[in-house]
């Protein structure tokens, strides 16, 4: 199939008289899960991923991806002609650059200027011109041409969020904004991320799984606030509301409402890690730009006092599911029958039963034995296997619920575990107490800490491929920028208080078994250090599940370790005991137990 689609775009592109075609994974509004009508990269490849980029030539084809995806696209793209560039690793080439290289002069590259962020854009400029390789921005997108069978976009209707979970109102929140677009002294500013527009209105929507989202844009003025979204999704109370403060506008009036804006105004306000060549294109030849990181973003992702509350709650009742989910776990699997995907099944079931829960924050990892060891594996029928007492499980899930949002990864031992994997389960969990612990000043970024993480397993020669924590939305995306605790994104960003990020190091062993450890935090004032002339903050650990004891081995501990492990399980125990009962609570218990080195 994928070599079929592959051939048939090959021939549009040498009617279209271009010798290479770019397609990215990202949509519009450069989402890094992107509604099914714009999967056009997983259609022509096949790859399934949240990361990945896809270059078509006439003679070869490559998709560029991560490291969290490496083993799963080599089994994705095996026998499909698409090779497979490792990014991040030694001589392998940035797309951009091997387009370069493979192309020669006077040839051209396609591709959609509206799913081509400014920053690739600007990229293929600088490397690709000075080659005298053209660069033809298409208006209609090959793969759409191709793609006889596209779903179309939802229709799912927009919900409002309460200010009871919110803790701010959305004409507050456009306050705020416009006081720093007069900062920047800009007329207007344009905002296309989906997660920030439904933040900015208190809206959610459905449009993206697992991602409670509507598609939209967004101007906002001095004098307007216009909201570019499709009116039938919008149900009447809703649109009530938000007539109050905002124009309501067709989704495909946008670029010409742009356009406008644009011819009246003097200076404009484009975020250069979110916008498209297609907008920057369409304003920057009629005002002025100011490019800069939305300070929506910033709002977003520090969380107020009720979002902070909200989320201490949806960790209680998200607690409470997943120790019964891994009580029943350790009842069952020894009996057989249970699967990879009958065990996410199982766990999805559960948190259905959680009051305000709306549904998964994003597909699950079940994982056994050598699937744990594909970071972001996803189980189907086809790999779906049996979970037996004799290797690792790692399950990383989470949920979203009205009052915020989850993710969590347990690694389990169905059987005793061998000295090596309780070893790296240890330096693995050294690496989570040493962030989950740390004490830092005001304007320390993540990449600092994510060397905490590291550390135990640098010791013995070890590493993993993928950052050590990301930032999360409140009832709204899993993954959040622009913190995070990584040495690939969110290296400029200080954390500041009310961050929300997942502390999750790892190591996975190919062929064998995969570990992680997940708990999410908020970022905290430390009271202790602060002083007059500097500020310190700590992080708050907001998950409440217990980590296997038995993949624990105390020898390596400290003592200062061992009782930072002892308090936590003791505050799981004394926090959820009060919801559980007979096994699951006996299993709470024994799960609990003080370690002792």
């Amino acid at each position: 199939m994928t070599t079929k689609r592959i051939d048939e775009l090959r021939r549009l592109m040498k009617q279209k008289g271009i010798s290479a075609y770019l397609v990215p994974g990202a949509d519009p509004h450069q989402s890094e899960y992107v509604p099914e009508t714009w999967q056009r990269r997983i259609w022509i490849s096949g790859f399934t991923g949240s990361a990945g980029d896809v270059v078509i030539t006439l003679d070869r084809a490559g998709l560029w991806t991560d490291s969290r995806y490496f083993l799963q696209a080599e089994k994705e793209l095996a026998g499909t002609g698409i090779e497979l560039f490792r990014l991040g690793r030694p001589d392998v080439p940035e797309p951009i650059p091997w387009i370069a290289d493979n192309l020669k002069p006077g040839e051209s590259v396609g591709a959609d200027p509206r799913v081509i962020a400014q920053s690739k854009a600007e990229e293929m400029f600088r490397i690709l011109f000075p080659k005298e390789i053209n660069v033809e921005w298409l208006e209609h997108n090959l793969i759409d041409i191709l793609w006889k069978d596209r779903p179309p976009l939802s229709t799912a209707p927009i919900a409002s969020q309460s200010l009871d979970y919110s803790g701010e109102t959305a004409e507050s929140k456009i306050g705020r904004l416009r006081g720093e677009m007069r900062k920047e002294n800009v007329q207007f500013h344009v905002i296309t991320m989906l997660d920030a527009i439904a933040w900015l209105f208190n809206i959610r929507g459905q449009d993206v799984a697992y991602n409670p989202v509507a598609v939209s844009y967004t101007i906002v003025s001095e004098e307007d606030v216009e909201l570019f979204i499709d009116i039938n999704k919008v149900p009447s109370q809703v649109r009530k509301h938000l007539q109050s403060f905002a124009r309501i506008l067709p989704y495909e009036e946008f670029k010409s409402y742009l356009m406008q804006h644009a011819e009246n105004q003097d200076r404009a306000w484009l975020d250069p890690t979110s916008v498209s060549h297609w907008i920057v294109d369409a304003v920057e030849s009629a005002c002025d730009v100011v490019y800069q990181r939305s300070p929506v973003t910033f709002f977003k992702s520090k969380k107020n006092k009720t979002e902070i509350a909200g989320f201490r709650k949806c960790h209680v009742r998200d607690g409470v599911a997943m120790v019964r989910f891994l009580s029943w776990l350790t009842r069952t699997v020894p009996a057989g029958g249970i699967t990879e995907i009958t065990a996410a099944d199982r766990l999805e079931a559960l948190r259905t039963e959680q009051d305000l829960y709306r549904g998964p924050s994003f597909a699950p990892i079940s994982a056994f034995a050598e699937h744990g060891a594909i970071v972001h594996y996803r189980s189907n029928p086809r790999t779906d296997v049996e979970l037996k007492p004799d290797g690792l499980y790692l399950i990383d899930s989470g949920g979203q619920y009205l009052d915020g949002t989850t993710d969590i990864t347990r690694t389990i031992a169905l059987a005793p575990p061998t000295p090596e994997q309780r070893d790296r389960f240890t330096r693995v969990l050294q690496g989570h107490f040493a962030v989950a612990c740390a004490s830092f000043p005001s304007g320390t970024k993540g990449i600092q800490l994510d060397t905490l993480a590291r550390k135990p397993l640098w010791d013995e020669g070890l590493q993993y491929g993928h950052g050590t924590g990301h930032g999360i939305g409140s009832y709204l995306n899993v993954h959040e920028g622009p913190q995070a605790l990584s040495y690939f994104t969110g290296t400029d960003v200080p954390l500041e208080k009310g961050m929300f990020l997942s502390i999750e190091p790892g190591f996975y062993r190919e062929g064998d078994y995969g570990i992680r450890i997940e708990n999410l935090a908020y970022v905290a004032q430390d009271k202790e250090r602060t002083t007059d002339n500097q500020e310190f903050y700590q992080f708050e650990i907001v998950t409440l599940c217990p980590i296997d004891l038995s993949l624990v081995n105390p020898a390596l501990l400290t003592a200062a370790e061992i009782g930072y492990l002892n308090r936590y399980h003791e505050r799981v125990q004394s926090t959820l005991s009060p919801y559980l009962s007979g096994e699951d609570l006996r299993f709470l218990d024994e799960a609990c137990r003080p370690l002792v080195k």
